[in-house]
């Protein structure tokens, strides 16, 4: 018998969001670089999975634009730039926008209550590391409950689609300044929330986007700031790759 389950189909796809994830974090932390080679073999080796899934996370990552698939060499990494956060974002907030004036008219007042409960609570605390891991959780539930009440099942999925590049440009945004112990953006990223979750209760679709509109703006030079300060790191920083293809 095999000391291993099958693997069922949920697992798979949870093995490949887990690649897709730990890959676009360590690109823009600049772990990889730009024009460094994806190996299936070393990556199936590093996450102990077969090479099913890892094929399936490089496809998703040249999909969304962090990685070419170039014939006779793979997949290879793709230059991150403040003008590449830009045009994620500019994306991000028309399919934002347009979700949250759905969600104005359909989302479940308990659900947008509970939500907008935590983030007050959130607010009211101290800022602190534990502080930004309640952020990065009320950040999911809220643009999840944004989502899946919109009313568009196409609008749905193509933000289900981008979900993993959004959360990982957050994620290492949040990292970078848990390491200065700068925890300003929890404050403000809370009331950017609540003026959305605002205009939830108020059921009024227009103000909704106003207030997403508001808070992508915001995330825009957030987010650019921080990828300016990785792009500018040296390539012979400590923690870059010494192998090149």
């Amino acid at each position: 018998m095999s000391a291993n389950p099958p693997e069922t189909p949920f697992d798979h796809g949870l093995r490949r969001q887990s690649v897709v994830r730990a890959v676009l974090t360590d690109i823009f932390h600049g772990r990889l670089r730009p024009g460094q080679r994806l190996v299936t073999e070393m990556l199936a080796n590093r996450f102990g999975v077969s090479h099913t899934p890892i094929r399936e996370a490089l496809i998703e990552l040249g999909g969304v634009g962090v990685v070419d698939l170039l014939p006779n060499r793979g997949a290879v990494v793709r230059r991150v730039t403040v003008q590449t956060v830009r045009e994620v974002c500019q994306v991000r907030k028309v399919l934002e926008c347009e979700a949250v004036r759905g969600a104005a008219r359909r989302a479940d007042p308990a659900e947008v209550a509970a939500v907008a409960a935590d983030i007050r609570r959130l607010a009211g605390g101290p800022a602190d590391p534990d502080a930004v891991a309640r952020a990065r959780d009320l950040d999911s539930r809220l643009h999840d409950l944004i989502r899946v009440s919109c009313g568009n099942a196409f609008l749905a999925a193509e933000l289900e689609r981008l979900l993993t590049l959004f959360r990982a440009f957050r994620d290492v945004t949040w990292d970078l300044r848990l390491a200065r112990n700068d925890y300003h953006r929890v404050g403000v990223e809370a009331a950017e929330h609540l003026a959305i979750t605002d205009a939830l209760t108020a059921r009024d679709p227009a103000a909704a986007a106003r207030a997403m509109s508001a808070h992508m703006r915001s995330g825009v030079l957030y987010w650019s700031q921080v990828t300016a300060s990785l792009t500018a790191q040296p390539d012979d920083r400590p923690d870059a790759p010494t192998t090149r293809p």
